[in-house]
């Protein structure tokens, strides 16, 4: 597997508040065997998380998300402790404790349920790509850089809320018959992916859009980016073929299709024809549950990472997605170059068809320059010069 299928979803007519545009992807049926719902965390916001290898993952964490395959009927979302309900205009509470939390995915113990962290499985991944740093100790690189790696590393990101007009569009949106999902683009650039099993789980879990994490990109283009064109129908009746309300009805789903085909093929082509790299992070039942990476390419198309749980066909029955911006991409870029070349700098200069001192250059432009010892870069960089 190395493509997001979106088999069993069509996307129906795009709605529009300011710059933001919501595509509803809407099943026939829903994926059987499988329901999505909601654990709400008490005092709900930063959340610390062990991953086994003397490292830990931190990051705000509103609430959790639990995969249910054993076929039990569910009535709504868990109940909620500490919830803080008001306006959120000035932003989160003040002070938020730190929250320790067992596992990014974990099984509840004698049930058919995962209990999972949303979007902070695709987040730890790419924070953890090449966290060991150096294999080969080349006198490049600090002591601090052989001996730690990357650690800590860390990235920003912003949440839904403040995203300038997020918020009121998912108050405003109507949801439609069978929605299981939704794309979210701001300034008709897409900014996420989120899709579900069921219409009920998504009823339910709509509004924890604003809750989630977007990228910077998304951010910058929600402040500056223009309203954008709403989606009309137009059926023009040059032939006279409109005479009953059945042909205008034909007409109007005509319209439809030739949406979802424009939208699919040009505005969630990067997403959907992009190989990426899977990694299963958990068996359950008929599904499985994936992070993924893309490929880190500089081509200029967007690139996403992600969760997945797929059912016995590959098919989505559960997706979320986060933008990475133009830095991110190329510091994945750049860590798998080093990477490919055990982390000598002038293997890797050469490979990129640049001289060492731009690929120093490009590597704390990167947010990797502390990794690197300066002395010896230094006079590297003089002796290449010279050169």
């Amino acid at each position: 597997m190395t493509r997001i299928d979106l088999g069993g979803l069509e996307a129906r007519p795009a709605q529009v508040w300011g710059g933001v545009r919501l595509v509803p992807l809407v099943r026939t049926e829903p994926v059987a065997g499988l329901r999505l719902r909601r654990e709400v965390y008490e005092g709900a916001g930063t959340a610390s998380v062990e991953l086994g290898d003397r490292t830990a993952y931190t990051s705000y964490v509103p609430h959790g998300f639990v995969a249910d395959w054993s076929g039990a009927r569910q009535d709504g979302e868990s109940a909620a402790y500490g919830t803080l309900l008001g306006d959120r205009a000035d932003g989160p509470p003040p002070c938020v404790p730190v929250r320790r939390v067992h596992r990014l995915a974990k099984r509840r113990r004698g049930e058919r349920r995962l209990r999972f962290l949303p979007l902070h499985l695709a987040l730890e991944g790419y924070l953890a790509l090449h966290f060991g740093g150096p294999s080969v100790v080349w006198d490049d690189w600090s002591r601090e850089a052989v001996r730690r790696g990357l650690s800590p590393r860390a990235e920003a990101a912003y949440a839904g809320w403040g995203v300038p007009g997020l918020g009121e569009a998912l108050r405003v949106f109507e949801l439609h018959p069978g929605q299981c999902g939704t794309l979210l683009y701001v300034a008709d650039a897409l900014a996420a992916a989120f899709v579900v099993p069921h219409p009920e789980d998504y009823r339910v879990l709509h509004p924890t859009l604003v809750e989630d994490l977007y990228g910077e990109l998304v951010h910058q283009y929600a402040h500056y980016g223009a309203p954008v064109q709403e989606f009309t129908a137009r059926i023009r009746d040059g032939a006279g073929g409109i005479r009953t309300l059945a042909d205008l009805r034909a007409a109007a789903l005509g319209q439809e299709r030739a949406w979802a085909a424009a939208h699919d093929g040009l505005m969630a082509r990067d997403l959907l024809e992009t190989s990426y790299s899977f990694e299963r992070v958990y068996r359950a039942g008929a599904f499985d549950l994936y992070r993924f990476l893309p490929p880190f390419r500089r081509d200029g198309r967007e690139q996403h990472i992600g969760e997945l749980i797929t059912d016995h066909k590959g098919r989505a029955a559960y997706l979320k997605t986060f933008r990475l911006s133009e830095k991110q991409v190329r510091k994945g870029y750049l860590l798998h170059r080093l990477a490919d070349h055990d982390w000598h700098l002038g293997r890797t200069a050469e490979a990129l068809g640049t001289t060492y001192p731009e690929l120093v250059r490009r590597i704390g432009a990167a947010g990797l320059g502390g990794l690197l010892d300066a002395h010896v870069v230094a006079r590297k960089a003089k002796g290449a010069g010279e050169g």
